[in-house]
């Protein structure tokens, strides 16, 4: 008992030492609070004023896709030339313009027994979707003759053209299309270097869920449509995506400017 009580009156005294030689809370270190990341933020919870609203983000520069002269090889800067109206890419060095032209794609729709031949993607974008055979149009060739070659690399089928079929411009992108009504010379094809397969589609059984691109979805619509109609057509149109849709959203876009002589 003796020593419980003895215990029990020194207690008090020492918490009565240790708050004499704890230090102050500094009177700034109380005030502090987590900073939190909106307009309205406070410094304090007895602040009586709002703190200023944080300041916008900069405007994001836009930068050129072409970064260095091909002329000198110097870096080029983003720039309006005099008697533009753009930005261009200029050469820092010798001050030439440099413009950013869209691509021209070519290919076939290839016709053979009332099917169309089409190709499964066997490189990216759009890995093992199916597509007419078409690809880029090479320095030195004409339209006719690009739209041939891509499709003997393609699938291996050698054709004669035709007629064209459909021009498409895809501004979101840079690229326009010119598509070409084509017939096998020899009713033989395989996969090339870039298709996994090849195979003839009747009109009823193509796989429109598994097209590659917004522009092969819309010619083959436009080339059923003609033949259900008896009357095959040279179509022109625009493709534009839908606002809000991604360059990867295949199928929201919209027809413009649809012409069919």
């Amino acid at each position: 008992m003796l020593l419980l009580r003895s215990h029990h009156l020194l207690l008090p005294h020492a918490a009565r030492l240790l708050a004499r030689r704890a230090p102050p809370l500094p009177r700034a270190a109380a005030r502090l609070r987590p900073l939190r990341m909106s307009a309205s933020n406070h410094s304090s919870a007895g602040a009586s004023s709002p703190s200023a609203p944080s300041a916008p983000p900069p405007p994001a520069v836009p930068k050129s896709r072409i970064p260095f002269c091909p002329a000198c090889g110097s870096p080029t800067k983003l720039a309006v030339p005099d008697g533009d109206e753009k930005m261009r890419a200029v050469c820092s060095s010798c001050g030439r313009v440099h413009y950013e032209n869209p691509k021209m794609v070519v290919g076939c729709l290839v016709e053979h027994d009332n099917k169309v031949l089409l190709c499964r993607r066997k490189i990216e974008p759009a890995y093992g979707l199916w597509t007419l055979p078409a690809g880029y149009l090479e320095v030195g060739e004409s339209a006719a003759e690009g739209a041939s070659r891509e499709t003997l690399e393609e699938a291996c089928a050698d054709v004669e053209i035709v007629s064209p079929f459909a021009q498409l411009d895809i501004p979101l992108i840079g690229q326009s299309y010119i598509i070409f009504r084509a017939r096998m010379k020899t009713p033989s094809f395989s996969p090339g270097s870039e298709s996994l397969e090849c195979e003839l589609f009747a009109l009823d059984d193509i796989p429109f869920d598994s097209l590659a691109f917004s522009s092969i979805i819309v010619t083959l619509r436009m080339y059923i449509e003609d033949v259900k109609a008896g009357n095959i057509k040279f179509h022109y149109c625009t493709i534009n995506k839908r606002i809000g849709a991604g360059p990867s959203d295949l199928r929201s876009f919209d027809i413009d400017n649809h012409l069919a002589v």
